[in-house]
């Protein structure tokens, strides 16, 4: 009798948490007078999401619709109250003017749980964060650059070499685009960031292809489940050691990174990498001595020194591998990710396609046979207005934020709104992105929107495809290569034609984790006539 009674206080106990876990913050956003949607229990507003009918993507881009006149509004992050900016000058004064108060990403990854991915800038936090920003900067300056620019080169060429081959063999290709993306970035990330050389073409079942398929698939239930509960259930995941990604692949990686640095130590190896600069910071050499004036691009967020000082901290290899986690995670899925719809855009606009081939064609003659360089690469002024505004269609959902202190925003005047310690907030750029009232026609790809004629138009803080303010990408002006380079060598040596089987228009993947396409998608690759 005991033992029963003791079961039905327990179950009520469950019960009752769960309950209050799924009700919770019910009236926040009633209190704080900020219109919201009214959030279901447990899942807060995801249940277009959860009921697979959108995708992240989809959801923050029309997020406002509801709310079109108000420049904040409460959303439900499943029970978590985030207040989303829905104007673009305060976004501006939380991101920049009053960022020491929204310093902070939210938690996912923290230092003690997970430290090859809590130590990455990304998930730093306060004085930290500031010291490895500091430490980091002088990496990703044009003249480091410059150097990383030719191994990317060197890959993008390999990248055709195989591509030609296999059309001499068999025909025009159709090709699951992702998938060769793929290798192009990880044949870069191992170069530049690893000091390796993968050549994924040549050996296409290589251990650092498989490691990098097995670490980092968002296409993967699995994955995509674990992500999830660490949105919903951080504390659950970190007492039962559930980890993100594979331990024995990170283990790989690592392993790669502290062997390359020792050899390079013992045998005085120098070579312009990830790993290079790495071992400079640990040693202290590393600074900034870039004096270029080039942002490599429209899209480029210009560094700041909004609270950074240089730094005198000493790192460990715990803390400085953890860089190459997240320069992998994003160089390698994020580029390939990218450069996938930007390689489908090409395909569904032949004039902007074959306007694109004439500057590269000329480009291409006036190299008179040499390789593409980093010089070059900056003057492509079509490329970079195609490429701006394929960052403006194709951007991540939102930027986050956590108030750190207690803080008073005003605006409109006579309006007011206190953030307080802890509370979170998004940036919603995906919105700005593809409100027509910033970018009229948003759907359709206009290059010239960025054209020396007309970026002046653009209305500041609307445009973020790489972040704002301090805390924004520090990678910006390699990812710009990188998919600069790709679509050089495509464009200049291909056509991009679709096939019966190519989704048009393409829908999206459904879900938490994105942005994905719903179906691979399928490009007839057919040589250019002067091949």
């Amino acid at each position: 009798m005991l033992t029963e009674v003791l079961v039905l206080v327990a179950l009520a106990i469950i019960i009752y948490l769960v309950y209050r876990a799924g009700t919770k913050n019910e009236n926040y956003f009633v209190e704080r007078g900020l219109k919201f949607k009214k959030p279901l229990f447990l899942i807060g507003n995801y249940l277009p999401i959860f009921l697979r009918k959108t995708s992240l993507f989809e959801y923050t881009r029309d997020i406002s619709k509801d709310f079109p006149n108000e420049k904040l509004m409460g959303h439900f992050d499943f029970r978590r109250p985030i207040v989303v900016i829905l104007d673009p000058e305060i976004a501006k004064q939380v991101s920049v003017k009053n960022f020491e108060h929204f310093i902070n990403h939210q938690e996912i990854f923290s230092e003690a749980f997970d430290p090859d991915f809590g130590n990455s800038l990304i998930a730093l936090k306060d004085q930290k964060w500031k010291d490895m920003r500091s430490t980091l900067s002088p990496a990703f300056t044009g003249s480091k650059m410059r150097h990383m620019c030719d191994f990317i080169v060197e890959t993008c060429e390999q990248m055709v070499d195989y591509l030609e081959m296999e059309i001499d063999l068999k025909g025009p290709q159709t090709l699951e685009v992702k998938e060769l993306l793929s290798r192009v970035t990880l044949d870069v990330i191992g170069t530049c960031a690893f000091g390796v050389q993968v050549n994924s073409f040549k050996d296409t079942k290589n251990e650092f292809f498989i490691t990098a398929k097995k670490l980092v698939n968002f296409r993967s239930k699995l994955l995509q489940i674990k992500f999830l509960m660490l949105m919903m259930m951080p504390k659950v995941m970190e007492l039962l050691n559930i980890k993100l990604f594979d331990k024995t692949s990170k283990f790989f990686l690592k392993s790669i990174v502290l062997n390359s640095m020792k050899m390079r130590e013992e045998k005085k190896i120098i070579r312009p990498d990830m790993v290079h600069l790495l071992m400079e910071a640990k040693k202290g050499t590393l600074t900034h001595t870039d004096n270029d004036k080039d942002t490599a691009g429209f899209a480029t967020v210009e560094e700041s020194s909004i609270g950074m000082t240089t730094t005198k901290r000493s790192w460990t290899d715990t803390e400085l591998v953890a860089q190459c986690f997240v320069f992998f995670v994003a160089g390698y899925e994020g580029i390939a990710n990218a450069a996938n719809f930007f390689l489908y855009e090409l395909m569904v606009n032949p004039d902007i396609q074959e306007k694109l081939y004439e500057e590269i064609t000329e480009s291409h003659q006036n190299l008179e046979g040499k390789s593409l360089n980093y010089e070059t690469l900056q003057k492509l002024k079509y490329l970079d207005m195609v490429v701006s505004e394929f960052f403006r269609k194709w951007s991540g959902p939102a930027l986050d934020r956590i108030c750190t202190r207690d803080f008073t925003l005003k605006y409109d005047g006579d309006k007011e709104y206190t953030f307080k310690k802890g509370d979170m907030i998004w940036i919603p750029t995906v919105t700005y992105h593809h409100n027509p009232k910033f970018f009229p026609d948003p759907e359709k790809l206009i290059p010239e929107r960025f054209s020396d004629e007309n970026k002046h138009l653009i209305q500041p803080f609307t445009y973020a495809p790489f972040g704002l303010g301090p805390r924004n990408c520090i990678a910006s002006r390699f990812a710009l290569m990188e998919i600069k380079s790709i679509l050089y060598h495509v464009v200049l040596n291909f056509h991009l034609e679709p096939t019966e089987k190519t989704q048009i228009p393409l829908k999206m993947g459904k879900g938490f984790i994105g942005p994905i396409s719903d179906k691979p998608i399928l490009i007839q690759l057919r040589p250019r006539e002067n091949k």
